[in-house]
């Protein structure tokens, strides 16, 4: 029997605001531990909680961008659980009537787009931190654990899908795509690597033939686009594994160790009731009229399925270009950028997508740490067209541009690459390697084109990448004729 996956996911994102969603504590990331605390974050006796209006525009701004409705009337709950990392004991979160609902994210796959269906987009607050005292940080082996409640109160807004996703790919272009909109919007800096983004996965297998969805189980708080992929392949596998052998699965929440590359069950899955829902008696409903919500409509910036499709239109790009120069918000402004200044937008797209977006994967960094300028590229691509340096001279310096800021005319000059350009200065190297490579100037004689390229080379590493190949190949061939 063939078995197929039913995946949806959860992912929290820490919104923007410079305080908290409750209180006007700071939001600022790697504060020393429980320095941005107060009375009202830490759940004090006697204390009540202020809704962040900022907040609620990011909610309101995320649901349209997200295709769902918004709310005309919405309210907070408690969501009551213990964990030591939840001071109050109780969550402010949305249960019933969330902010947005109803709204869809398209992705592409294989087999062309493919819509994810976003069952809901709720505002709450999120919960401080444990700091376990182990080497990687993990649960299993620590000594002792603290907490730091700098992150309690924290706005989030979480949104949940609908179990549209049939795989780990899938799973990991719907997070790179919800990550580029959310991104555009402005209202998160989605940087997982700080928390800033987080996603559980819900996974169930079910017989290809079957219309029930199979027994989900949850994979808390992975800590990473390629931890997601690799936690639903892994769990994929293992529930298609018990499944075939007659095991029955029951709901379970469970956790992904990033180092030994399993699953581990933590509990049992709680259901709503476990957590005792009931409306948040310190704060008043949400009245969302229509004049809000067309007010932060208006104000949305174009969002990455636009500026793809405009990229393709007003720069005459290959619809794979435009997607990769958009997919980040800061990339897609990079490019714009060079473009006014320099024009060519195809030679700009292939330098950005090949040497710039290696470098960036090289140093594992974000355009936006890079001290490289548009006009720092503009000015590079200007020297090759003048001839003054050749394709091969500015990859070999390109690094450098990204490491210092440098101009690529400061750098030719101090390193002597200037391309040598001077007929007679070239005529004396092309006439060395003719006669030192008698044997290559007959074969290429005989017919065989590859010899030239050889010969080329020859001259292009005795003047250390210098030469200006055009030239060569031209002389050559008049010498060799």
């Amino acid at each position: 029997m063939k078995y197929e996956a039913m995946i949806g996911l959860e992912v929290h994102v820490e919104l923007s605001s410079e305080s908290k969603v409750f209180c006007s504590c700071k939001t600022t990331f790697g504060a020393e531990p429980n320095t941005q605390v107060c009375p009202v974050c830490l759940g004090l006796p006697g204390v009540l909680p202020v809704l962040n209006e900022k907040c609620v525009d990011y909610a309101i701004m995320a649901s349209l961008a997200l295709n769902c409705r918004v709310a005309e009337f919405s309210k907070f709950d408690r969501k009551n659980y213990f964990y030591p990392d939840l001071s109050k004991g109780y969550q402010i979160s949305q249960y019933d009537l969330p902010i947005g609902s109803g709204g869809y994210v398209e992705i592409n796959t294989p087999e062309g787009l493919k819509r994810i269906r976003i069952k809901r987009v709720h505002l709450e607050e999120d919960a401080g931190k444990l700091v376990h005292a182990t080497e990687h940080g993990t649960l299993s082996g620590a000594e002792f654990t603290l907490v730091d409640y700098n992150r309690g109160g924290v706005p989030l807004i979480e949104i949940v899908s609908e179990p549209d996703i049939a795989s780990a790919e899938e799973a990991k272009e719907y997070l790179n795509k919800l990550k580029a909109i959310l991104q555009y919007l402005g209202i998160s800096d989605v940087k997982m690597e700080e928390g800033s983004l987080r996603c559980d996965a819900n996974v169930s297998v079910k017989p290809v033939t079957s219309e029930t969805l199979g027994v989900p189980l949850e994979i808390k708080n992975i800590g990473s686009f390629r931890g997601v992929q690799r936690a639903i392949e892994y769990e994929i596998k293992r529930q298609q594994e018990l499944v075939m052998s007659g095991t029955k699965l029951v709901r379970e929440t469970r956790r992904w160790d990033e180092q030994k590359g399993v699953t581990v069950s933590l509990r049992l899955k709680e259901a709503a009731e476990d957590y005792r829902y009931f409306p948040e008696p310190d704060l008043v409903p949400l009245m969302i009229d229509e004049q809000w919500v067309e007010r932060l409509r208006d104000s949305l910036p174009e969002l990455p399925d636009a500026r793809r499709q405009r990229f393709v239109e007003q720069y005459e790009l290959p619809v794979y270009d435009a997607a990769v120069l958009t997919a980040s918000k800061r990339m897609g402004e990079f490019y714009e950028q060079c473009v006014s200044v320099y024009g060519n937008p195809k030679t700009v797209s292939n330098w950005v997508m090949g040497e710039l977006m290696r470098y960036l994967n090289t140093v594992a960094k974000e355009i936006e740490e890079l001290p490289l300028t548009p006009q720092n590229l503009a000015e590079m691509l200007r020297l090759i067209d003048k001839g003054v340096i050749s394709g091969k001279i500015a990859k070999s310096i390109f690094d450098e541009m990204c490491e210092t800021g440098k101009l690529a005319s400061d750098i030719v000059k101090q390193r002597g690459l200037t391309q040598i350009s001077d007929t007679s200065e070239l005529e004396a190297v092309v006439d060395s390697v003719i006669q030192a490579n008698l044997n290559v100037v007959e074969d290429y004689k005989s017919g065989k084109d590859k010899a030239l390229g050889f010969l080329v080379g020859q001259v292009m590493k005795q003047t250390k990448g210098r030469a200006n190949p055009q030239m060569v190949n031209e002389m050559l061939r008049k010498k060799m004729s």
